[in-house]
């Protein structure tokens, strides 16, 4: 059936992946970049006797694909890919991804498996609110809810008032965006009068951006639906490498049966057991066009056993990225760090921006948090106690009208570096 999860012991699951494994890394070494990495690594398809031998091989960043710029990283011709992503390329050149047509079919069958899984059924309406173009949100959603045999309404992001028209007319069971602008929608029904709870929604998955299991707890009062968590990246597929199962919702099961994850120490590049926080690294086994070995993600997350489905491996929620972490007078500070203290002040709104600044020799870090309904900045006294209690370092707040802050309709960046 469309959209099923295989019935798969552990045992079989693992044969299955070190059989791809091999096959992926032979078709990786057509790509002249891991041919070389290959080589000066000492190591060779081979050489892989168990899926522990896949340690011995070299990482693969996103500076590997920039340097390979637009096509070098394809392991077939041009010609026969069908379809190219590329991410916004906002700090350098974009990393650009392809896919064979038998790559689409796959993405299309993980996203329908995904969206089975959070809770979404053949004849559901699906309202579709991730961004449409090169970025892989959209169009892997789309495809995924047409696969399992949805009704989908492709909106794409921004037009919010509409988002929130067409919700209400509509009556989708189930909307698919990125928490931060699910918010945003929530914020939009208020302000029109439309109660959240009586349109029909049943299911929100959400995902590109990392998000907190206060902010679940916060969507779901509000709007009563059950909020469940969908990760993906273009460089290994896009959304519905993982899922968090609607009926657990304790983390998101890997489909390990097309990609092999790893958590390393983001320092020593050690791989971790499992149950050990560190670096998510994903090697894929049944991509075409552009196999990827070993990717770092930068997602900070540790893995963990099955539950819903026990053959398949659990990643904890992204708690933040390497790349997103703040070290604020030699203290590590993450985002969601400061969203969660934000969550837990009666008054303030999820909707924020930390600002670093050096005004003299030290860092000095600064949160732009709305207030609910009026600005109180004895709210702001609140927070600062509980972020330096909790998190430990200082921070100056600034409680702001609602409204206030841009809002975000794609991924999120809650980060402001002006120093």
């Amino acid at each position: 059936m469309t959209g099923e999860v295989p019935d798969l012991t552990r045992e079989e699951l693992e044969a299955l992946q070190l059989e791809r494994l091999r096959s992926s890394l032979e078709r990786a070494a057509r790509v002249p970049h891991y041919a070389r990495a290959f080589r000066e690594a000492g190591v060779a398809p081979g050489d892989v006797g168990t899926l522990a031998d896949l340690a011995r091989f070299p990482f693969t960043t996103k500076a590997d694909l920039r340097a390979n710029y637009p096509f070098g990283m394809f392991a077939v011709p041009r010609e026969e890919v069908a379809r190219i992503h590329a991410s916004s390329g906002t700090t350098g050149k974009p990393t650009v991804v392809g896919y064979t047509r038998e790559d689409v079919d796959t993405w299309a069958e993980l996203m329908a498996r995904s969206i089975r899984a959070a809770g979404g059924r053949p004849g559901d309406l699906v309202h579709v609110a991730y961004g449409y173009g090169l970025f892989t949100g959209g169009l892997g959603a789309h495809y995924g809810a047409e696969r399992l045999g949805c009704t989908v309404v492709p909106v794409s992001g921004g037009m919010t008032e509409r988002q929130v028209q067409l919700i209400a007319d509509f009556r989708p069971r189930v909307v698919m965006m990125t928490p931060s602008y699910f918010l945003a929608v929530l914020d939009e029904m208020e302000a029109q009068g439309v109660d959240p709870r009586a349109v029909g929604l049943e299911v929100g998955i959400f995902g590109a951006e990392p998000w907190t299991d206060r902010m679940r707890q916060a969507v779901e009062e509000r709007s009563g639906i059950r909020a469940v968590d969908v990760y993906g990246l273009s460089e290994v597929m896009g959304p519905g490498v993982s899922q968090e199962a609607g009926e657990t919702q304790d983390g998101l099961h890997v489909w390990e049966d097309h990609f092999l994850p790893e958590v390393v120490d983001p320092v020593t590049l050690e791989v971790l057991p499992d149950g050990e926080e560190g670096e998510l690294v994903f090697t894929s086994l049944t991509k075409q066009a552009m196999p990827v070995v070993r990717y770092r993600t930068r997602d900070l997350t540790r893995l963990s056993p099955g539950s819903a489905y026990p053959a398949f491996r659990r990643m904890a929620k992204v708690t933040g990225r390497t790349d997103d972490l703040m070290i604020v007078r030699g203290v590590n500070v993450f985002p969601s760090q400061v969203e969660e203290q934000i969550l837990t002040v009666e008054g303030l709104a999820p909707h924020y921006l930390c600002v670093l600044t050096r005004p003299g020799r030290l860092d000095e870090l600064t949160v732009r948090v709305e207030a609910a309904a009026v600005p109180d900045q004895e709210l702001g006294r609140r927070l600062a106690e509980r972020i330096k209690n909790r998190i430990g370092v200082s921070a100056r707040v600034e409680v702001l009208a609602p409204g206030a802050l841009e809002r975000s309709l794609g991924k999120a960046r809650r980060i402001s570096d002006e120093r």
